[in-house]
């Protein structure tokens, strides 16, 4: 691969990362989201303003501005997100990658959110059929559910809930069905005009058993009567499930997040965290490919606001925090480690990590700076206050000692 070639890919991939949910470290990916959240915003507040015919009299130039350069907004987020798809689906080739950005519910959405106001131009005759098509445009919020945990765990109770969910929406339109029949069995005499076929019925159905009826449609015969008052019941119950499979959802999903640390003193597992870099050597590699010791598991992976579960198929990516679980330290040999506090006079003082005039069976171990908890480089300055944790076969002038 050319330089121009590599410098390419670097920017796709960069362009990736932005339009991507952004970590908090990445400024320009995090205004990215921002952004396009405020543009999603805006347009949809301009799409209810429209419909006031004294305010669009009123502010209709402005409006309809708006409205363009917005949905200009929407076009180039299509493009950058098209034009990166290969590093926003790494686990595919790139015309797949594409493919699955496009044939995607994002990428449906995010194409309909501005292809209605160009198709006019092309085809002037279907100007108002296009226009229905912006409603679309209201989906484009589901990604600002992507950047809240708090609504995120939404979406996460429904993924993890589909199976039970589609089961009980499944008896609801049994009983909705059978309502209509059996209805239309028992009324279809009496109320010839009313309850002419049997799908006459499945608005009365609809309406008795998710609100309380709307009175257009509703038996007069003894037996309908008493068919209603059943099938009422059997709605109360059933139409309730759904709800609580969701609550029970979040139950579990709050006391999981609630027992994680429980869990792991109780089986005596240690966990740490680091942060994947672009050098790094696992920045683009999938899980199955890592070559992780025995004892040593991958337990999650952050990104952005997303936990991922560290399956085979999923690629890591520069800005990933990986988890990793592994047995406490016990028995062998003992560990000698040193504790050092820089004073103000301290030579290391206000000097970075290589620069140390220190052994080379010494190595910094640890940093703690303000209660927090540094992880040394080369290019870690340190300053006065600073606690040090030191591995070294020498002595060091002002430390103390201790095992681990």
């Amino acid at each position: 691969m050319s330089t121009k070639e590599a410098k390419t890919e670097s920017f796709r991939e960069r362009v990736a990362r932005v339009v991507e949910i952004g970590a908090s470290e990445d400024l320009l990916s995090r205004g990215y989201d921002f952004f396009i959240t405020g543009i999603i915003l805006v347009n949809l507040v301009v799409s209810v303003l429209v419909t006031f015919e004294d305010v669009y009299a009123a502010h209709g130039a402005l409006l309809d501005a708006v409205e363009e350069v917005t949905a200009a907004c929407f076009a180039v987020d299509y493009a950058l997100r098209l034009y990166a798809a290969k590093y926003i689906f790494r686990q595919a080739s790139e015309l797949r990658a594409a493919a699955r950005y496009v044939l995607s519910f994002g990428g449906i959405v995010d194409l309909l959110s501005f292809l209605p106001n160009y198709l006019p131009v092309f085809f002037p005759s279907g100007a108002v059929a296009f226009r229905v098509f912006r409603v679309v445009r209201i989906f484009r919020l589901f990604r600002i559910n992507a950047y809240y945990d708090s609504f995120n765990a939404i979406t996460e109770v429904i993924v993890k809930k589909k199976q039970q969910l589609f089961s009980s929406i499944f008896l609801i339109l049994v009983l909705l069905l059978a309502s209509s029949l059996c209805m239309y069995s028992v009324e279809h005499d009496a109320q010839p005009d009313v309850f002419a076929n049997a799908f006459s019925g499945i608005w009365w159905a609809v309406s008795t058993m998710l609100t309380v009826g709307y009175g257009d449609i509703y038996p007069i015969t003894p037996l309908g009567k008493f068919l209603s008052i059943v099938i009422t019941f059997l709605g109360v119950g059933i139409v309730a499930i759904p709800t609580g499979i969701i609550s029970a959802g979040f139950v579990e999903q709050y006391t999981h997040l609630q027992n994680t640390g429980t869990m792991a003193r109780e089986q005596d597992i240690r966990f740490i965290q680091f942060r994947l870099e672009e050098r790094d050597a696992w920045a683009g590699k999938p899980v199955a490919e890592l070559r992780l010791p025995r004892g040593v598991i991958l337990t999650a992976i952050h990104r952005g606001h997303e936990v991922l579960v560290p399956n085979g198929e999923v690629t890591l990516e520069a800005g990933d925090t990986i988890v990793l679980g592994a047995e406490p330290l016990r028995g062998g040999v003992p560990i000698d480690l040193r504790r050092i506090v820089l004073l103000e006079k301290n030579p290391w003082n206000g000097q970075c990590i290589r620069d140390l005039d220190i052994s080379r069976q010494t190595i910094i171990v640890m940093v703690k700076r303000n209660g927090r908890t540094i992880i040394p480089k080369g290019s870690t300055r340190l300053k006065a206050g600073d606690t040090l944790l030191l591995h070294s076969k020498t002595p060091v002038p002002g430390s103390t000692e201790f095992k681990l």
